[in-house]
């Protein structure tokens, strides 16, 4: 890994400033985890932090538990989903697309980031994540709006990219759509920054804050069970 350079060095080195425009070839492939905080991962974790009263109850989370136990509240029970029986830290072995193992009406939250992506049918896994939630339960979902592709990841094929209107698409058709709310976060700056590799740290607040629809880097959604 390469050494850091001190934070108020790289603040003063704005993405903007390198010449992204004569760039073929990342300055981290690691969505910028070599150089600090993945930019899309800022985004997320402000949407699940705001939302920090959903995540409660028997919640369940896709991989591991990482985000339902940093913002989850009145927890009672925790479960991780995978289809992959070589994850030891899965509690619940089934498939989002096909709903083979997955249990009805069990979950008051099921927090879904940046997934929807490697899954064929994501209209499917929707229609599934509904139905693991008992009534009044709610879906928090992420998906990814511009991003690298992921490559050479064993058993992960990278399909879709999302909009604002192809979510309110998946989602309202299933919940309803008095019960699901859209918000996109990104811009241009960060957007690019984020394709190059660049992290978080890099960027100025104003670079970070701002929400420009037309640029998005990540979808967020709030989906609740009737």
């Amino acid at each position: 890994m390469r050494e850091r350079l001190p934070l108020v060095v790289r603040r003063l080195i704005r993405p903007h400033l390198l010449g992204l425009r004569a760039r073929t070839e990342p300055v981290d492939d690691r969505w910028g985890y070599d150089r600090g905080t993945p930019i899309d991962r800022w985004y997320i974790e402000r949407f699940l932090e705001a939302r920090r009263s959903d995540i409660r109850g028997r919640a369940l989370e896709v991989k591991d538990d990482g985000y339902v136990r940093r913002f989850g509240s009145s927890l009672e029970h925790v479960d991780v989903l995978d289809v992959d029986p070589s994850n030891a830290r899965a509690t619940v072995q089934a498939d989002l697309e096909t709903g083979e193992g997955l249990p009805d009406g069990r979950y008051d939250c099921f927090v879904l980031t940046q997934t929807l992506q490697y899954i064929r049918d994501p209209a499917a896994a929707v229609r599934h994540a509904h139905e693991l939630l008992a009534p009044g339960g709610v879906l928090l979902a992420t998906v990814p709006s511009i991003t690298r592709m992921t490559l050479g990841e064993p058993g992960l094929v990278d399909y879709w990219r999302f909009t604002e209107d192809s979510c309110r698409a998946l989602f309202d058709d299933v919940f309803g759509a008095d019960r699901v709310a859209v918000e996109s976060h990104g811009n241009l700056a960060a957007s690019a920054a984020f394709l190059a590799g660049y992290a978080l740290e890099e960027l100025s607040a104003a670079e970070r804050d701002r929400t420009d629809d037309r640029y998005p880097l990540v979808v967020c959604v709030r989906a609740t069970h009737a």
